[in-house]
């Protein structure tokens, strides 16, 4: 058949009923198929080697810096006058593509709230801090601190002076007017009287460095299957993502299922009668989530039907991931599965 032959087949009925019916999936499904073919047989060496070669990245644990916030020894919070009425909302979820920005706009659907959206993400602020804190000082320098609130001002000239250190509920006001400043106060100028940050990046531990400076804080964590989410993340065509720029990429299918299961296991770590709200990304989408009892807890109010009623930001095009895929997957998010109550 001609070219214009083709061309003029194309505009009859005939073509447009196939191209409409199951003939037309069919075929869609046909090329599809085959360029996910050619795709895995080009990837799937790359993505062995690389999971055989790569390492786990090393982190502070939430146990880790909860007692090392503890040995700072800073006062109850009653105590600190006017700098505990702050009521963040938290939205973490394990890792990309996880339907946290689908939770973010159903909560700011409450026009007093804003849910900002992984605001420098890649710097990992909260992470460092978290990191800094963690075992950041030695027990003879933690013991110099302490003995330090008893030095009279009168007798600095004469005194040991040289490690001298305003106290830690100091460096804990100021951490917390950090965070003020950067999120609270922008979005009182735009009318807001709520605020919070939605991320994909942090886990157990930073929300215990949250937790600690605002008491508070209310932490919605999300989770979805790590399948779909590599999925989605696949088919959206990005190359790969930053946990920490520039030095920490998610550029592997080894690297994306290593964060999903670091955070998705992070979450045992945390103490009971921790103000966490768990969400499936099923149980979301599926209609199963009780908003009436989130919106309670949270203290605002959620029309959660108006962003239910748009779909945004849709990405996976395939029925189901490749054999490596869900091999590499299957292995390294394990735990995080069983946690979870994933089944592979």
């Amino acid at each position: 058949m001609t070219f214009g032959a083709v061309e003029r087949y194309r505009n009859t009925k005939a073509w447009d009923w196939a191209r409409r019916s199951w003939v037309g999936d069919f075929v869609r499904a046909a090329r599809i198929g085959r360029r996910n073919f050619v795709k895995a047989a080009k990837t799937c060496p790359y993505e062995l080697w690389s999971w055989v070669r790569s390492e786990n990245l090393t982190l502070p644990s939430a146990r880790q810096l909860a007692q090392a916030l503890a040995a700072m020894r800073t006062s109850s919070d009653d105590s600190i006058e006017g700098e505990i009425a702050e009521a963040p909302v938290f939205v973490l979820s394990t890792g990309w593509r996880a339907g946290s920005t689908l939770l973010q706009r159903i909560l700011v659907t409450d026009p007093r709230l804003l849910v900002w959206g992984e605001p420098l993400g890649e710097m990992m602020m909260v992470s460092r801090i978290a990191e800094m804190l963690s075992d950041s000082l030695s027990p003879r320098d933690l013991d110099l601190w302490y003995k330090q609130d008893g030095v009279p001002l009168s007798s600095l000239p004469t005194s040991w002076i040289a490690a001298l250190s305003p106290p830690a509920n100091d460096l804990r006001s100021a951490l917390r007017l950090l965070f003020c400043q950067w999120l609270a106060e922008p979005a009182r100028r735009q009318g807001f009287t709520r605020w919070g940050l939605k991320e994909v990046r942090l886990g157990a531990t930073e929300a215990t460095l949250l937790h600690w400076l605002f008491p508070r804080a209310r932490f919605v964590i999300l989770s979805r299957h790590p399948y779909d989410c590599y999925q989605s993340f696949a088919d959206s065509g990005w190359e790969y993502l930053y946990y920490r720029h520039p030095e920490v990429r998610i550029d592997t299918i080894a690297a994306f299922a290593r964060h999903w299961n670091r955070l998705a296991l992070d979450w045992s770590q945390l103490p009971a009668g921790f103000p966490g709200f768990r969400i499936k990304y099923e149980d979301l989408i599926n209609g199963k989530v009780d908003f009436r009892r989130l919106e309670a807890w949270l203290g605002i109010e959620i029309h959660e039907e108006r962003a239910l009623s748009t779909s945004v930001g849709g990405t996976a095009r395939r029925s189901r991931l490749s054999w490596f895929e869900r091999l590499i997957i299957g292995r390294e998010a394990a735990a995080g599965m069983s946690a979870l109550g994933y089944s592979k």
